[in-house]
């Protein structure tokens, strides 16, 4: 069962921009309660979209300088890259439903 992937500054452009498949991106940090209020839900989206979706997670407090190329200014953020582009922007503690209806246009 796959699992979202830990990426990091250093990491982004190799995993997210230049992946094969599109790419979920959830921006998040440790303290942020929405962010644990959705990540069940990223999980069950990593798991249930393997073979068509990459699904990875950043700590925007241990990693600072993708969240400020791409204005990250409140978490949870959702983005969803393809071809190394941004198609998608989600904001909040939305449930799967509302995020999938944005993701799958995409896939």
């Amino acid at each position: 069962m796959a699992q979202p992937l830990e990426v990091t500054d250093a990491t982004f452009e190799s995993e997210v921009l230049k992946s094969d498949k599109p790419v979920l991106v959830d921006f998040w940090a440790d303290w942020c309660g929405p962010c644990r209020m959705i990540a069940p839900s990223v999980k069950e989206i990593a798991a249930e979209n393997e073979t068509t979706l990459k699904v990875a997670k950043i700590d925007v407090d241990e990693n600072p300088a993708v969240p400020g190329r791409y204005g990250i200014v409140g978490i949870p953020t959702l983005m969803l890259f393809k071809g190394g582009e941004v198609v998608e922007r989600i904001t909040g503690a939305l449930p799967k439903n509302r995020i999938m209806a944005q993701v799958l246009p995409h896939l």
